[in-house]
């Protein structure tokens, strides 16, 4: 049996008509039936079943938490004590977590069964899930098709029915276009809400940990007990003072596109008119809708991964086969160890951006493409405000393009390009969600894209409730 919400699955737990422990035996099945889909890297089985017998002693003395008996997936970048996670890259394959990630901790606390680790690109770098060193992820509507990336596995893991949700991290765009790709809501908070102490990290002052799920309502539970101040992660700044509540009487809203977005000679034709059919049938409801001028578009990309990847040459220089994980058997020396280890143990497109993070931080180099990529921010972050100042939010296609087909994109640039509607909301820190709004001719998912202001992670929300109706 699948259940489409949190409270289905509440409901049927409650009158007795199942058990934490059917639904995961369920779960197991449905993923052993369906792993050709190499959503999953690992299902934690054993603890699995030992968390839903202990849920099911809860629920019969009513003792439950919020998220009961919840079955979630968790992207192979988040820490869960004595459990595997290797951030898909055989520089970390057999590593085992230590601790528990803060989100692992705030789901289990709330009775939230973890199943297991799901497939990514390598250290989340990827837009296509092409690039784990474990294999493909397929995409279950088109199996020829990608799933998108970098969390990948942890969308399919959803659309295919193998989990109630799933968590993702987004650093540009890394939980919302597979969630366009695949056809569910994947929501990427304002960025300092959830912290991400036990996220391996791939850009810190971008990487942000959220959700995947079937509803608009099922992803604002989860971020209620995701969310929060953290001791662990100074950037963690969410308290209830600066958690703004979606406004209840609040009917008609002020909504931007970007004109340049429209008429991007990169935008699929088929995406374009599901835009302004969107736009359209938003004003037929009340709500005024109007284009507004962002020249910077085109710098967003080149932005994004200067800045990036500066922030992974620093964070990923802590794997040099010394203290933990794969180690060369070719080395010789401290040298070769390093190089070797380094070498072998990252795959192609880690080590170009490591590369490229490095060049953009050397001396010489620094203030023509980091600090000025730092300033170019700046701007962004400041047009963005100003642009919110006057509307509630700004619609967009999540993605130029609907899912392409494996091997099918095999320029770089070109591939990064597929993040060209999403990376803003990580370079602002902004809160952005996809929400899935209809097919294309091929029948493949459509999604849409909201973003809102600082801290109004709720009022966005409630929008994209009204979206997912238009599109039903």
């Amino acid at each position: 049996m699948t259940y489409p919400t949190i409270s289905d699955v509440h409901k049927d737990l409650l009158s007795g008509k199942t058990t934490s422990r059917k639904i995961v035996e369920e779960y197991i099945a449905r993923i052993e039936e369906k792993k050709s889909l190499n959503a999953f890297l690992e299902v934690f089985s054993e603890s699995a079943l030992k968390k839903a017998d202990e849920v099911d002693i809860k629920l019969k003395d009513k003792k439950q938490g919020k998220l009961a008996g919840i079955v979630i997936a968790i992207k192979d970048n988040i820490s869960y004590k004595d459990h595997k996670v290797s951030a898909s890259s055989k520089i970390l394959e057999n590593y085992t977590s230590l601790y528990n990630a803060t989100v692992v901790e705030r789901l289990l606390k709330e009775d939230a069964i973890i199943i297991g680790r799901t497939n990514c690109d390598e250290f989340a770098m990827g837009s296509s899930n092409e690039n784990s060193a474990f294999g493909n992820v397929l995409n279950p509507i088109d199996t020829t098709r990608v799933p998108g990336g970098s969390s990948g596995g942890s969308a399919v893991a959803v659309a295919a029915n193998l989990c109630h949700a799933a968590l993702g991290s987004d650093t540009g765009g890394s939980i919302r276009q597979p969630a366009s790709f695949c056809g569910v809501v994947g929501l990427k908070p304002t960025y300092g809400t959830v912290s991400r102490w036990g996220l391996i990290a791939y850009a810190s002052s971008f990487d942000q940990i959220g959700p995947f799920t079937h509803s608009i309502a099922d992803a604002e539970i989860i971020l209620d007990v995701i969310a929060g101040a953290d001791e662990f992660d100074s950037t963690c700044t969410m308290n209830e003072n600066k958690w703004l509540k979606a406004d209840e009487e609040k009917k008609v809203y002020k909504i931007a596109y970007f004109k340049d977005c429209i008429d991007h000679p990169g935008l699929n034709p088929e995406i374009k008119k599901h835009l302004l059919d969107t736009i359209e049938s938003l004003k037929k409801q009340g709500h005024k809708i109007e284009g507004v001028e962002f020249p910077y578009l085109d710098y967003l990309v080149p932005t994004y991964y200067v800045l990036t990847t500066a922030e992974a040459s620093s964070n990923l220089a802590r794997f040099d086969g010394i203290r933990y994980g794969y180690r060369s058997k070719n080395a010789t020396d401290l040298e070769s160890t390093y190089r070797k280890s380094r070498s072998e143990g990252f795959g192609k497109e880690v080590k170009r951006r490591i590369m490229l993070g490095t060049f953009v931080l050397s001396s010489g180099y620094y203030d023509a493409y980091y600090s000025k990529g730092q300033k170019v921010r700046r701007v962004l972050c400041d047009k963005t405000n100003e642009i919110l100042s006057n509307y509630d939010f700004i619609l967009s296609p999540t993605t130029p393009s609907t899912a392409f087909k494996h091997g099918e994109v095999k320029d770089p640039i070109q591939m990064y390009l597929e993040d060209i509607f999403t990376v803003l909301a990580n370079l602002t820190g902004l809160p952005a969600i996809s929400i899935p709004s209809g097919i294309d001719s091929k029948g493949l998912p459509i999604g849409m894209q909201l973003m809102g202001k600082k801290f109004g992670d709720k009022e966005m929300m409630k929008l994209s409730e009204i979206l997912v109706n238009n599109s039903n």
